[in-house]
C-alpha cells in the first residue's frame, strides 16, 4: 500500500501551517495533527508510521513537544526496509539526544545494522552513532566501528572514521584501539577518507600521548610527502577550488603537522622545507589560499625554533593586515598577538600597519589592534606609539574612547621615561577624553605631580592653559583645581618656569576665576564642586587680596540644598572670618604623597589600614614631622579593636597637624587638675572621638577667648547638638586657640565615687531642647564590666502633646547597641508623663575608650514632623 495515498500528507500539513495567519491558528493545526498521530500510534498503524514520524519531526522543528513519538523511532529502526530505517534514524537523531534513557533501547538495533549486508543501512547506523552516541553506546559498539574502518566501500570508511572521533571523545580509554587503523587511513587515495583519517589522527594526538609519539615516528615523513604532492599537484577538476588542489585537506594536514612538530626537534626539521614551500608558493589573492597560509603560519609558530621561517610567517601576517577583508585582518591580529611571545622583533617591523588597524572602521579590529599595540610597546618605542594613539584619540568614536584611554594611561604609567613626559601625555589624554578616564588615573597624576617638586609650576601652568581651552572635561578640571589650590602662588608668580614654556601672565583674580567657573559648572558632580570649595579656601590664604571675594563665593553656598556643600561652606566661612591665625597652617601645601604606597594600593599589595608600628619619624617635605601611627589609628578608629590607646598625650600630634600651640586648660591644681589633650580636641572636631577623663568632682569651666559667650558654635554649624549638656562658660584669657576653633565643646561631667561600695554612676541629662529632655540612668550586670544597661527617660517640656515619638541611636564600631521597644509613642505636655526605653551597650574597648553616642528623635506636633538630633559625649568615664 502507498502510505501517502490517504490521510493528510506531510506537504499538506506544511501548507496548512504556513497558511495560518495567527499563532492560534497554527497551534490549532498542530494540535489537530498531533491528535491524529497519537490516534495512529495507539492503533499501531504500521502503514503510515513513517509519514507520522516525518510530521512529528517538522512539528519538533517548530518548537512543539513531540516526546510521545520517540518510541515510533525505535519501531521504524527495527523495520527491515531501508525507507523506514532512514526515517527512523533521522527521527532518532532529531528527536532524541544522548541524555535520553530511551536511547539505550536502540543500541542492539544499531549493532545489528552495523553488521548489515546493505552498506546504506550500515551508513545510517554509523551516522546515528556518530551524532548521538553516548559513552555506554561507544563502549558497546567500538569493535564494530573499528572493523568498519577497513570496509571495502570508501564512504563507509569515511563515516566510520567520523564515528571513531566521537567514540574516543566520549571514552578516551578506547583511543589506543584506533591508533593503527587511523595510521592506515593516512595512506588512502580517496580524499574523503583521507581528510577524515587526518582529523581522527589530530584528535588522537590531543587525547593520547602514546598516539602522538606513534604518529611522530611512523607518519611524519608520509604526511610531508602527501603535503608536497598536494602543493605540487597539477590541476584536478574533482578537488580544485580557486586553482588550489583540495584546500580542506591541506589545512587538515597542516594542523596535524603542527601537532606533531610541537616540542619535537626531529619532526620539526622534517617538515621545515614543506612549510617554507607552502608559505612561498601558495597564492594569497584567493580566500582558499589565505586559509592555507594562515594554517601554515600557525604551524610555523608552533614547531621548534627556525628564525627564518618565523620571519617569513610574520611577514605573511603583515600582508594579511593590508587585506580588504575584515576577517583576514582580524585573524592576522590574533596570530600576531601569539607571535609576540615567539619573535617580538619581527612583529615590531609591522607596527605602522598595526597602528593603521587602530583606526579601522570595524570595532572588533580596533579593539584587537589596541590590545596588540599595548603588547608591542616598550621603552624604545613608547614615545612614538603613544603619540600616534593620542592623535587618534582626537578622532575616535565615543564608544571606543573608554578602552583606548585606559590603554594609553596604562602605557604612559608603565613606560614613562621621565616625569615631565608623563605629565604632558596625561594632560593630553585628559584634554581629549577626560570624561572617559577612571579615577585611579587622575589620582596617580596628582601623586606624580606632588613628587616632582621642580615641575610644580610647569604642571599648574599647563593645567591652567588646558582648562582655559576646554573646560568640559571633568577629570581635567579636578586635577587643575587641585593644583591651582596647592600651587596657585607659583601660577601667579611664574615660579619654576622651564625653558620650554611659553610666557604666561596670570593674575590672582584670573586664578580665582577658573576655580569659580568650574564650581558653577552645572555638568560637574559633587566631588568636583567640593574640590573647588577646598581650592578656594586655600587660595583665600595664598591670595589675601582676593580673600573677601572668595568668602563671598563660599557664603553663597551656606544655604545649598546639597548637604556636603552646605557643610563645607559653613565651616570654610567660619575659618576665613573668625580664625585667621590658624588658617595658614590649615591650608598649607599637602605633604608629598608616597608613589610606592599609592602604586601598591592600586595593585592591591598594600593594605589600606594604617600601621600601628612605632617607627622612626620621617621628615616630610613641608617640614612637618610625621607622628607615630598609633594616635591616628585611634583617632579615626581604622584599626582593629585590640589596638591599645596611646598612653601619651596627643597634643604634639595635633600641634604638628594644625600648626598651633595647645595650652592645657586646668580647673584646679594638684590632684584636681584636668587637662584636655590635643587628640581629644581633634576627636571632638571630627565627631568620632572620646571625651576627656576628668578626675575632679567639680565641672570644668572653659570659654573661648575673644568670643561672645552667647554665640553659637559657628565653625561646624552646631555639629555638637544644641541640646547637649550645658556648661558654665566664662571668659578666660588663657584659652587655647584650638578650643577657640571649636567654640568650647562641653566637657564630661564628674564621676562620683563612694568609698567601699565602688563607683556609682550618676544620672546624666543626655539631651535637652526647648521641648524635650532626655535623661540616662545607668546600671551594670555583676561580673560583666563591658556591658552597660541604660534606661532612657523622655519628658515633654512644651505645651503641646508630642505624637508618633521615635528614638534612634548610633555608636562607633567598637560599641554594640541593642534597643528595646519604647514604653509608648505619645508624650503628654507640661512634663505630666514620660516615655522610657531600655538600651544595652557593650564596650569591646572597656577601659581604653569611653562611650559615645549619636541620637535622633522624631515626633509630630500638631501633625507637623519634627526631627531633633545630637551627640552624647558626657557618659561617665568608667562605663
Amino acid at each position: 500500500m502507498n502510505p501517502f495515498s490517504s490521510g493528510t500528507r506531510l506537504r499538506d500539513m506544511i501548507r496548512a501551517i504556513r497558511a495560518s495567519k495567527t499563532a492560534a491558528e497554527e497551534r490549532a493545526v498542530v494540535r489537530k495533527e498531533c491528535a491524529a498521530i497519537r490516534a495512529a500510534i495507539s492503533e499501531n498503524d504500521q502503514d503510515y508510521r513513517h509519514r507520522n514520524l516525518a510530521k512529528l519531526m517538522f512539528i519538533h522543528m517548530l518548537g512543539y513537544p513531540t516526546h510521545f513519538g520517540q518510541m515510533e523511532c525505535l519501531k521504524l529502526i527495527a523495520s527491515p526496509g531501508f525507507p523506514e530505517k532512514r526515517i527512523g534514524y533521522l527521527g532518532l537523531m532529531l528527536l532524541l539526544d544522548e541524555r535520553q534513557e530511551v536511547l539505550m533501547l536502540v543500541t542492539n538495533s544499531i549493532k545489528q545494522d552495523l553488521n548489515h549486508t546493505n552498506q546504506y543501512i550500515v551508513g545510517l547506523a554509523l551516522c546515528a552513532l556518530g551524532n548521538i552516541g553516548s559513552a555506554e553506546m561507544a563502549r558497546d559498539l567500538a569493535p564494530e566501528v573499528e572493523r568498519l574502518l577497513k570496509f571495502r566501500d570508501p564512504n563507509i570508511r569515511k563515516k566510520a572514521a567520523l564515528c571513531s572521533i566521537r567514540i574516543i571523545k566520549k571514552v578516551p580509554d578506547l583511543a589506543e584501539n584506533f591508533i593503527n587503523p587511523a595510521a592506515a587511513l593516512l595512506s588512502e587515495k580517496h580524499h574523503g577518507v583521507l581528510i577524515t583519517g587526518v582529523q581522527l589522527c589530530i584528535d588522537l594526538c590531543k587525547i593520547s600521548t602514546e598516539a602522538l609519539e606513534y604518529f611522530r615516528k611512523k607518519c611524519t615523513d608520509g604526511l610531508v610527502k602527501l603535503m608536497r604532492d598536494l602543493a605540487n599537484s597539477p590541476y584536478a577538476l574533482e578537488y580544485d577550488i580557486s586553482g588550489i588542489t583540495d584546500p580542506f585537506l591541506q589545512i587538515r594536514l597542516l594542523r596535524l603537522l603542527r601537532a606533531l612538530g610541537q616540542d619535537d626537534a626531529d619532526a620539526s626539521d622534517a617538515m621545515n622545507d614543506i612549510l617554507a614551500q607552502v608559505a612561498t608558493k601558495t597564492e594569497s589573492n584567493k580566500n582558499a589560499g589565505n586559509a592555507i597560509l594562515y594554517e601554515c603560519v600557525a604551524a610555523i609558530m608552533s614547531v621548534e625554533d627556525n628564525g627564518g621561517l618565523r620571519v617569513l610567517a610574520i611577514n605573511i601576517l603583515g600582508r594579511f593586515l593590508s587585506n580588504r577583508d575584515n576577517n583576514i585582518r582580524y585573524v592576522a591580529l590574533n596570530m600576531l598577538m601569539k607571535a609576540l611571545a615567539v619573535d617580538s622583533q619581527a612583529v615590531q617591523r609591522h607596527q605602522t600597519t598595526i597602528l593603521e588597524c587602530v583606526k579601522d572602521s570595524d570595532p572588533s579590529i580596533r579593539k584587537r589592534a589596541v590590545e596588540l599595540v599595548y603588547l608591542l610597546i616598550n621603552e624604545s618605542n613608547v614615545k612614538l606609539m603613544t603619540k600616534e594613539l593620542i592623535e587618534y584619540l582626537e578622532a575616535s568614536d565615543p564608544e571606543f574612547r573608554g578602552d583606548l584611554t585606559a590603554k594609553i594611561c596604562s602605557i604612559v604609567e608603565k613606560f614613562s621615561p621621565e616625569k615631565i613626559w608623563y605629565i604632558d601625555q596625561m594632560l593630553k589624554v585628559l584634554f581629549e577624553a577626560g570624561n572617559d578616564v577612571k579615577d585611579e588615573v587622575w589620582h596617580s597624576l596628582i601623586v606624580v605631580i606632588t613628587n616632582a617638586s621642580n615641575l610644580h609650576g610647569y604642571a599648574v601652568r599647563s593645567l591652567y592653559r588646558a582648562v582655559q581651552a576646554v573646560g568640559e572635561q571633568e577629570t581635567l578640571v579636578r586635577v587643575a583645581v587641585w593644583c591651582i589650590g596647592e600651587y596657585g602662588d607659583m601660577l601667579v608668580n611664574n615660579a619654576g618656569r622651564l625653558d620650554i614654556e611659553e610666557p604666561l601672565t596670570v593674575t590672582e583674580s584670573d586664578a580665582v576665576d577658573v576655580v569659580e567657573t568650574s564650581f558653577k559648572g552645572h555638568s560637574f558632580d559633587l566631588t568636583t564642586r567640593a574640590m573647588c570649595l577646598i581650592a578656594l579656601l586655600k587660595l583665600s590664604s595664598r591670595f589675601p587680596s582676593c580673600s573677601q571675594r572668595i568668602n563671598d563665593i563660599i557664603v553663597q553656598n551656606k544655604g545649598s540644598f546639597v548637604l556636603e556643600l552646605q557643610q563645607r561652606a559653613i565651616e570654610f566661612n567660619s575659618i576665613i572670618e573668625r580664625h585667621q591665625n590658624i588658617r595658614p597652617s590649615l591650608v598649607e601645601r599637602m605633604p608629598v604623597l608616597d608613589e610606592a604606597t599609592h602604586s601598591g594600593r592600586k595593585a592591591g599589595s598594600v593594605p589600606a589600614a594604617v600601621s600601628t608600628s612605632q617607627g622612626v619619624s620621617v621628615n616630610l617635605p613641608n617640614g612637618v614631622a610625621k607622628p607615630s601611627a598609633a594616635p591616628l589609628v585611634d583617632l579615626l578608629d581604622l584599626s582593629s579593636d585590640d589596638v591599645p590607646a596611646p598612653s601619651s598625650s596627643g597634643g604634639d600630634f595635633l600641634q604638628d597637624l594644625l600648626g598651633v600651640d595647645l595650652v592645657p586648660v586646668s580647673s584646679q591644681s594638684g590632684t584636681n587638675q584636668a587637662q584636655k589633650s590635643g587628640t581629644d580636641v581633634l576627636l571632638d572636631l571630627l565627631s568620632i572621638g572620646m571625651p576627656p577623663a576628668i578626675s575632679s568632682p567639680s565641672t570644668t569651666q572653659v570659654s573661648p577667648s575673644n568670643v561672645d559667650t552667647k554665640s553659637p558654635v559657628d565653625l561646624l554649624d552646631r555639629l555638637s547638638s544644641p541640646s547637649a549638656p550645658s556648661v558654665q562658660v566664662s571668659t578666660t584669657a588663657g584659652s587655647s586657640p584650638m578650643l577657640d576653633l571649636l567654640n568650647g565643646f562641653p566637657s564630661s561631667p564628674p564621676i562620683a565615687v563612694t568609698e567601699g561600695n565602688g563607683p556609682a554612676y550618676p544620672s546624666i541629662v543626655a539631651f535637652e531642647s526647648s521641648s524635650l529632655k532626655l535623661t540616662f540612668n545607668f546600671s551594670k550586670q555583676h561580673g560583666d564590666p563591658q556591658t552597660t544597661l541604660i534606661e532612657a527617660s523622655f519628658t515633654n517640656k512644651s505645651q503641646e502633646v508630642l505624637t508618633n515619638f521615635i528614638f534612634q541611636a548610633a555608636v562607633p564600631k567598637f560599641l554594640q547597641l541593642h534597643l528595646d521597644p519604647a514604653s509608648g509613642n505619645m508624650l503628654p505636655a507640661n512634663s505630666n508623663g514620660s516615655i522610657t526605653q531600655k538600651l544595652k551597650l557593650t564596650n569591646s574597648q572597656h577601659g581604653k575608650k569611653s562611650l559615645v553616642m549619636r541620637i535622633r528623635i522624631a515626633y509630630k506636633v500638631n501633625n507637623k514632623d519634627i526631627l531633633e538630633q545630637g551627640q552624647v559625649n558626657n557618659f561617665p568615664r568608667d562605663l
